[in-house]
């Protein structure tokens, strides 16, 4: 059976195509080159040959076609001369603008998100991921039915016309919905079954840190490196994304647990997002982020910013984080100087030589000693904030009382704040006997 990578080597195998790129006032030309060297290594990652590309500056976007009608002319040209098998535009495109840029161009257009979907189906390989990919298509392509032309119009309309008289149009609809509403159900049992082994971690008072970073920063090469997991490595946007949990052992004889995640990047698609949420509760439950950077990048912070973005929306945001530059072994003397200079904060690491992986497993230590056990009185109203101390936290025991609840936890200092109000002095607090169970005196 040939492997992925031997298809890639054949050509006759891979799809000819060629990119487009459109930008006007809020991104600069520089951003955009950047933007549109990624769509490359989209397009090989998802196994095309690109034949060229090709940037217009505009001072607003064609709401029909998105680019010029000259520019589309010049365009119309090459796809005569290269012969391309499809085009892949770098913009989010609207239903009717690739109707028509594939009505004027007559070859299949695609833009970044439908790339980054198609990337995403080639990757996944659990239950779970494939009905996450699965059900962000479905959402794509629902929003692309409507306005599809004639041929999908409804029926005139009234009496006679419905049931089984419903147009392609309105059948696609139906049978997409009703297939989200069946991956909706497998996704919430499968992220029950993942919660259930959460809670068994917070029992054993297991702290857990989350592999963050744009995709291809070396993540799951520093799982390996940190855990000895064994994880399959692939020089490949997105070559991650069923999250992968294992033991990690720290200074200090603390164990503590360490999970990889998809990764992200610029414009990740809001269908990916969403379909991914469930998953992406690993990060928003973890202890302490671990953000991945590549050192080698000529893009740090704009690729630091498009992460924090999406952890933003998640609701990670707020989670204690350490910065992890990695791939120094790519840079010179010069370069990882200014670096600490830029980011002293950082840990730099190398996975290919060792370097700084004994320097992070200590910080990750120290950032587990910071951790402070508090006794903490929550009135029943404050749902919210006992949701929270379990998210963030690890509750080491609950008692019930008429007014609240008093519980014994061990949170990051960086919570400690918000719930300084409700933190009870413990030379008030001892154990009822012979139930382990803190109470008020």
């Amino acid at each position: 059976m040939s492997t992925a990578s031997e298809k890639r080597e054949n050509a006759s195998d891979l799809e000819k195509a060629f990119l487009v790129g459109v930008h006007w006032g809020y991104k600069g030309q520089e951003e955009a080159e950047r933007s549109l060297c990624e769509l490359r290594s989209l397009a090989e990652t998802a196994g095309a040959i690109v034949l060229g590309s090709v940037l217009q500056t505009r001072s607003k976007p064609d709401p029909a076609t998105l680019m010029g009608k000259g520019k589309l002319r010049e365009l119309a040209h090459v796809m005569d001369e290269k012969q391309p098998d499809l085009m892949i535009f770098d913009q989010e495109l609207t239903p009717s603008q690739q109707r028509n840029l594939t009505n004027e161009l007559q070859v299949p257009v695609l833009d970044r998100t439908a790339l980054i979907l198609d990337i995403f189906a080639q990757h996944a390989h659990s239950k779970e991921g494939k009905a996450q990919v699965e059900m962000a298509q479905l959402r794509y392509t629902l929003t692309r039915l409507s306005g599809r032309g004639s041929d999908l119009s409804r029926l005139g309309g009234g009496i006679g016309t419905r049931g089984p008289g419903e147009t392609k149009l309105e059948v696609d609809r139906r049978m997409i919905n009703a297939r989200l509403k069946t991956l909706d159900k497998e996704l919430k049992n499968l992220t029950r079954v993942r919660r259930t082994k959460r809670k068994r971690r917070d029992r054993l008072s297991v702290p857990n840190f989350a592999l963050v970073g744009y995709t291809n920063a070396g993540k799951s090469s520093l799982l390996n490196a940190l855990t000895d997991a064994h994880v399959l490595v692939e020089n490949q946007l997105f070559s991650t994304l069923d999250p992968i949990t294992r033991r990690v052992e720290l200074p200090g004889n603390r164990r503590a647990v360490i999970t990889d995640t998809v990764g992200f990047i610029n414009h990740l698609p809001h269908q990916l997002v969403e379909a991914f949420k469930s998953t992406l509760e690993e990060v928003v439950y973890a202890d302490v982020l671990l953000h991945v950077v590549d050192a080698s990048s000529s893009d740090i912070k704009g690729k630091m910013n498009a992460v924090e973005e999406v952890l933003d929306e998640i609701g990670a945001g707020e989670i204690n984080t350490f910065y992890i530059l990695n791939k120094i072994d790519l840079l010179t003397d010069e370069d990882r100087r200014a670096i600490v200079r830029d980011m002293p904060d950082c840990t730099l690491t190398s996975t290919l030589s060792g370097v700084g992986l004994a320097e992070l497993k200590s910080k990750m230590s120290a950032g587990l000693a910071s951790r402070q056990t508090l006794y903490i009185f929550l009135p029943h109203g404050r749902g919210d904030l006992l949701s929270l101390l379990y998210q963030r936290g690890q509750v080491l025991s609950r008692h019930t009382h008429d007014d609240g609840f008093l519980l014994a936890v061990e949170i990051p200092e960086n919570l400690r704040d918000r719930l300084e109000e409700y933190v009870v002095d413990q030379s008030r607090i001892s154990l009822e006997a012979g139930t382990g169970e803190p109470y008020s005196e």
